[in-house]
């Protein structure tokens, strides 16, 4: 057993009889409970003193990453660097301190503020309405079709029941159609990794309801065929859904409602900046044209996650009119700049232009038998997190990259050079990279196990 305390369990560190806390007398009553809902034992809990706690916790803390860290390239997430003056704004305490249920003549400048966001993100978005009620990106996706099954439904349309989704789309889009009651119909891609649109055209008919689409996709290439795609559906009758997952590399360059897209949902903790991770925080707001707005359904009887919302806020109006147009610019260069540095020793199994991220399939070398789980956890050993792996499945060693506009060209050509040494290891000592990761608080772990028989609870009598 290591000594190190942040090596070892909480559970570890306890010592019987030992407290961090003294808790005042008990001024109420005494009153018992129901045996039913009573504890036969007391808790299994560690005992500790407050030293050994916060010491445990800090250098736990620490095991963390973040982009306050290092480059954080996990392509199709736009993990950029949160401005510590969006943190400022959302930590005023006139707003962290309002409460969901206090009554509306209390919160006139929180719904100022509202009120602006949702203006400025039409302006960015080309859409007509915004609502910002859903929590999150999932959360705005089944808003979205939702709203497109709505408007359907109000014109006796009932057969419409189907949504295509290209098979390079994100997993969330087929599963929120699903929890929406839709069928999912998948749609090819090309070689180039584009839509097929003579594959698109035999699944066009009467009972389509929407196509749901990111663009740029998740390859990081740029649907360019959108205007005949949107025309398609649009003919047969259906709606056409923007994904804003990828929405980065547009900030500037063109809108999702002059593509002709009906229906958006934006990911303000991805695009504009809000910290996440681990499950949160999200904000997933939806746009549509305006013409659809009276079918924006009541999936939150609040604003939202507010306090993302006023990072988003304070982020756009940080950027300004003439630097929000450089984001999407930015964030190409950045991604075509690392993919020009390692194309001739990571496989790219897709030529030409691509914008925010962009996807290898693993080493270009498969002799030395290191696959793209191997890379991913060596970059932990020099202090990297590792990109996206394995997805997209449309190739078998996938790795997505996204080093976003936030990182300085030191910083990409520090994240070139480990990656270009590591195919080096890879050639001369294979089993180096393959055992890796060696500087981490544990080594490789077995995955599989970990999924299907997780240990959850730390054992009352280890």
């Amino acid at each position: 057993m290591n000594n190190k305390l942040y090596d070892r369990l909480i559970f570890e560190l306890s010592s019987p009889g030992r407290v961090g806390y003294h808790l005042p007398k008990n001024q109420f009553p005494h009153h018992e409970l129901r045996k039913d809902v009573s504890r036969t034992k007391a808790p299994a809990l560690p005992e500790c003193d407050e030293m050994t706690v916060v010491r445990h916790y800090t250098n736990h803390s620490g095991n963390n990453f973040g982009v306050d860290n290092g480059l954080y390239p996990l392509g199709s997430c736009t993990m950029k660097y949160n401005p510590k003056i969006n943190e400022e704004a959302a930590n005023h305490p006139a707003f962290v301190n309002l409460h969901p249920l206090q009554p509306a003549s209390t919160v006139a400048g929180a719904q100022a503020l509202a009120d602006e966001l949702k203006k400025m993100l039409c302006e960015i978005t080309g859409m007509g309405a915004v609502t910002l009620k859903p929590c999150a990106g999932a959360h705005g996706e089944l808003t979205g079709l939702m709203i497109i099954r709505g408007y359907h439904e109000s014109r006796g349309d009932f057969k419409r029941t189907k949504v295509l989704v290209p098979d390079s789309a994100h997993g969330t889009n087929p599963a929120s159609a699903a929890v929406c009651g839709l069928d999912v119909v998948e749609v090819k891609s090309k070689e180039d990794g584009t839509v097929d649109v003579d594959d698109l055209a035999t699944k066009l008919d009467d009972t389509v309801a929407a196509m749901m689409m990111t663009n740029p996709n998740t390859l990081g290439i740029f649907e360019h065929n959108i205007t005949k795609i949107v025309e398609m559906v649009h003919k047969c009758g259906g709606l056409m859904y923007y994904d804003g997952a990828n929405l980065n590399p547009l900030l500037g360059v063109c809108r999702p409602g002059d593509m002709g897209f009906d229906v958006i949902h934006l990911n303000l903790h991805k695009t504009f900046s809000t910290p996440h991770g681990g499950g949160g925080p999200g904000s997933g707001p939806v746009g549509c044209r305006k013409e659809l707005e009276s079918f924006f359904p009541t999936v939150n009887p609040y604003q939202g996650n507010f306090l993302v919302e006023m990072r988003a806020w304070a982020y756009i109006l940080s950027l300004g009119y003439e630097y929000i147009k450089k984001v999407g610019p930015t964030a190409t260069l950045n991604a075509s700049y690392i993919k020009a540095k390692l194309q001739d020793v990571y496989e790219l199994p897709i030529k030409g232009l691509s914008k925010h991220e962009f996807v290898f399939n693993g080493l270009t070398d498969k002799s030395t038998g290191v696959t793209t789980m191997d890379v991913a956890k060596r970059l932990l050993d020099y202090g990297y997190h590792a990109p996206t792996i394995y997805f997209p499945l449309l190739f078998h060693e996938s790795m997505m990259i996204e080093p976003t506009e936030s990182e300085s060209l030191e910083s990409i050509d520090g994240f070139v050079a480990v990656l270009r040494k590591i195919a080096e290891e890879a050639k001369t000592d294979p089993e180096l990279v393959k055992t890796a990761p060696h500087n981490a608080p544990i080594s490789r772990v077995d995955d599989v196990l970990a999924a299907k028989n997780p240990v959850l609870t730390y054992p009352e009598n280890p």
